[in-house]
């Protein structure tokens, strides 16, 4: 029986994919070819917000009414965090919930078997919960290779259901991170994206922390590059980055979550930090690192939040220079405690202020790109596409290069940067 994986939502869901993937390789299962219909479709959901859920039921009943007889298996964050709502589940012969993947190519012998559909969900414990036993040895087609060292949350901020659909925090050992970075490296990746779901939260229940994972990471032969998912805040402390800095094969681009940059709605998010802090955090990060980039995300449009509030954030978001920001308004979602908060903001006043926050912040996006003109990088080539060779520098600006030399795909080479375009920068192998 051949098979497809869809995945939807964050790095942490490609990498699990990519396990399920090879789990069912494994087992004599084959992969469907493409644009074909699969005799069975694994759908990876994400529940991040009410709109992605509408998403998952979308893509489920269209694979259901383009193929009717196929098996369909939904797992990932949806059934994880509303288990008892039945509707998700509606055109799906296997549910499996977040600590259920192990169950998935028996779920399908049973299911081939009898046809009769099965829910596998279980709640999340409160404590002690180990960490999956997932890994992977290659990443598909990607260039890079992400490898889930972490996951849960413990910070409950008031507008996220994902501790509910993920748990607590837990970490890969290092002995099982150092296993699974050998077979990415033999595999000839260059460079390992290290992601979770509070990444920085990292061993915490190991006696661990970020740095050991990095720093195991950077010892493995053939890795050049390391690099991280998104991080919080928590943690990032001048001992952390110092020893982030000592590894040379680390690459200086910090995804920093900010949400907000106001103080109040910070408070209201229940987030852990406050401007103050997360400023000195930049601080820190810039004058330890040569060339160092700052990403982030910002919400717009929270529960509560003024034209006052709205124009702090503005200005920390000016202040900050970022050299790229991901803009959305808040999303309501039912389960936390945001989507109970009086003063809801109406849609048009939500999509006006992230249009003027997404206008400020390509400004910054822009002067960014202007100051890597002149430089030479190490950019890793990534594909070849309409005549150019594009891949990314150590802090993660995409590089055009006019080549057709498609021997340079998954190759670290040095590039003068000598032009900064719209989204990119334009650059020559030297």
């Amino acid at each position: 029986m051949n098979f497809n994986i869809i995945t939807l939502g964050c790095k942490v869901n490609q990498y699990e994919s990519q396990a399920m993937r090879e789990d069912l390789l494994k087992n004599g299962f084959e992969l469907a070819k493409p644009n074909t219909p699969a005799d069975i479709t694994v759908v990876n959901s994400c529940t991040v917000t009410s709109v992605s859920d509408a998403k998952n039921r979308k893509l489920i009943n269209k694979i259901r009414r383009e193929n009717p007889d196929g098996i369909i298996v939904l797992t990932g964050c949806m059934p994880q965090a509303f288990p008892d709502r039945q509707e998700n589940f509606e055109n799906c012969d296997i549910v499996l919930g977040n600590a259920k993947r192990a169950e998935l190519v028996p779920a399908i012998y049973e299911y081939i078997e009898n046809h009769m559909k099965n829910v596998f969900i279980s709640p999340h414990p409160v404590k002690n919960e180990k960490f999956e036993d997932l890994s992977i040895s290659s990443l598909g087609e990607h260039t890079r290779a992400f490898i889930k060292i972490e996951d849960g949350c413990n910070r409950f901020c008031s507008y996220c259901i994902i501790p509910f659909a993920r748990g607590r925090v837990r970490s890969k050992s290092i002995e099982a991170l150092k296993a699974e970075v050998e077979k990415i490296a033999n595999n000839g990746y260059l460079e390992v994206v290290l992601v979770g779901i509070n990444l920085s939260a990292y061993g915490q229940d190991e006696g661990l922390n970020l740095a050991d994972a990095v720093e195991c990471v950077c010892a493995q032969k053939g890795i050049e590059r390391v690099r991280l998912g998104s991080v919080e805040p928590e943690q990032m402390d001048e001992p952390m980055i110092k020893r982030l800095a000592a590894q040379p094969k680390f690459c200086p681009q910090f995804h920093l979550s900010l949400q907000s940059g106001c103080d109040k709605t910070l408070k209201a998010m229940n987030r852990h930090y406050d401007t103050a802090e997360y400023s000195k955090i930049v601080s820190n990060i810039r004058k330890t690192f040569d060339n160092s980039s700052i990403t982030t995300d910002v919400m717009v449009g929270f529960a509560g939040e003024t034209e006052e509030d709205f124009k702090d954030s503005m200005n920390f978001v000016k202040q900050t220079g970022f050299a790229k920001v991901h803009v959305f308004p808040y999303s309501r979602r039912k389960g936390t405690v945001a989507d109970k908060a009086p003063n809801q903001i109406a849609p048009n006043i939500k999509e006006k202020r992230a249009k003027e926050m997404g206008e400020l912040v390509a400004e910054s996006r822009a002067e960014f790109l202007k100051t890597q003109v002149g430089l030479t990088e190490s950019v890793l080539i990534e594909r070849l596409r309409h005549g150019y060779l594009e891949g990314y520098t150590k802090n993660y600006t995409p590089v055009h290069i006019i080549s057709d030399d498609e021997n340079l795909c998954g190759q670290i080479v040095n590039v003068k940067i000598t032009s900064a375009e719209n989204d990119y920068c334009m650059g020559t192998v030297v």
